[in-house]
């Protein structure tokens, strides 16, 4: 056995007095999801499992290495042609994983002469990527823009600027304004940097993202996108010139020192995002349910934060172990969600983190709303039964 680390027992036992520890689940396959980023459901499609079985028969399994040791294979050429063709970009360049896009995008862009603003409510990878940037590092609020214009027109002093963003806050559900980070960039000679993550295939006329949603594509320096959400596989990509891919491909290290996605993953993704193209009526429909969750939930009384245009519906209960606790009779009625704490969130705000996918029915959104409003009600009685049980043991005492 390993030598143990004597100092990992109380602070695991911190975590647990805190209600933020984490532990491993295993998923019965008959529950409803509400939790899993599958937003058009592609990752089941029956044209998806056959390209990736193709590809298994005929290349194996895994990659063997990193891209630029033992090449591309046609799946992996084939997903860059189509990702970048569905982007309408010059190029485009395949990460391991969406986190990987955005630290090694990041820190392969930016450096110790630059200064860059990064929202606060970003995704940890972005996060990570501008501090590893070494670039001086700012975080703003995206409903204070006016204060970010402020502090980029007196960031003198160094090399370049940059904004960088999600298009969709993960937790949050709603859109950055894109359009007025833009005027802003333009006022005051900075680049945007996008994170398409959780609008890829799912926003937009032709489910490009919130880039394209708002009109701003082509004023967006870098746009960042993942496979593993509504395209249904794994992975990230950049798109844009050819320029911008080709120092990507010689100074990213996340892309240059990892192994290169599975070709079977390119397949599946390759045919996923021809599902995209060719069957709009799956971001339709997932948008109309979540529209319709989020007024139900509203209506309920819930506390939904408002703004929210994506497939993401979060319904705010603010403790950490209130929010376990429903998570948990959610799951034992037959519904799976996200239970979302700090430091994923502010403190405060732990939330169930509610994702719709495109093959939910109807039903599963009326009866995740009546399960939903059931849990609350057990747990405002459970609530008044403790309060009163406390009372009258005060009176006794």
């Amino acid at each position: 056995m390993s030598r143990s680390l004597p100092w990992l027992d109380a602070e695991l036992e911190q975590l647990q007095a805190d209600g933020l520890k984490r532990k491993r689940s295993t998923i019965d396959s008959s529950i409803v999801s509400f939790a899993s980023n599958d937003y058009l459901g592609l990752s089941r499609h029956p044209r998806v499992i056959a390209a990736a079985h193709d590809a298994i028969n005929r290349l194996g399994v895994g990659a063997g290495a990193s891209a630029l040791v033992t090449g591309y294979t046609d799946c992996h050429r084939d997903l860059e042609t189509t990702l970048a063709k569905f982007e309408r970009e010059e190029s485009a360049i395949l990460f391991p994983s969406g986190y990987a896009a955005n630290v090694g995008t990041l820190a392969a862009l930016i450096d110790s002469e630059d200064i860059v603003f990064c929202d606060r409510l970003n995704h940890a990878s972005l996060i990570d990527g501008c501090r590893l940037s070494r670039a001086s590092f700012q975080v703003y609020r995206h409903d204070q823009l006016d204060r970010l214009e402020q502090r980029l027109k007196r960031a003198t002093g160094h090399r370049r600027r940059y904004i960088v963003t999600d298009s969709i806050f993960s937790m949050d559900g709603h859109a950055a304004d894109l359009r007025t980070l833009c005027k802003i960039a333009e006022r005051t000679d900075a680049e945007v940097i996008v994170d398409e993550a959780h609008a890829t295939g799912l926003l937009g006329e032709n489910g490009r993202g919130v880039a394209e949603l708002q009109g701003v594509t082509d004023r967006v320096a870098v746009r960042i996108g993942t496979l593993s959400k509504a395209i249904g596989t794994l992975g990230g990509f950049v798109t844009g010139t050819e320029s911008l891919t080709d120092w990507l491909w010689n100074s990213a290290r996340s892309q240059m020192f990892s192994t290169a996605l599975p070709p079977s993953v390119c397949a599946a993704a390759t045919e996923a995002v021809h599902i995209v193209q060719a069957e709009p009526e799956r971001r339709h429909r997932v948008l109309s349910l979540a529209n319709s969750l989020r007024s139900q939930l509203t209506n309920a009384g819930f506390s939904i934060p408002s703004g929210g245009v994506s497939a993401i519906v979060p319904v705010v209960i603010g403790d950490p172990d209130t929010t376990m606790q429903w998570a948990a009779e959610l799951k034992r009625r037959g519904f799976l969600v996200g239970a979302i704490r700090p430091p994923t969130v502010p403190v405060g705000t732990s939330r169930l983190r509610i994702a719709v996918h495109a093959d939910h029915t109807d039903e599963d959104i009326n009866g995740f709303c009546n399960c939903l409003c059931e849990v609350r009600q057990t747990a405002r009685t459970n609530s008044h039964r403790l309060s009163s049980k406390s009372a009258r043991a005060e009176r006794v005492s």
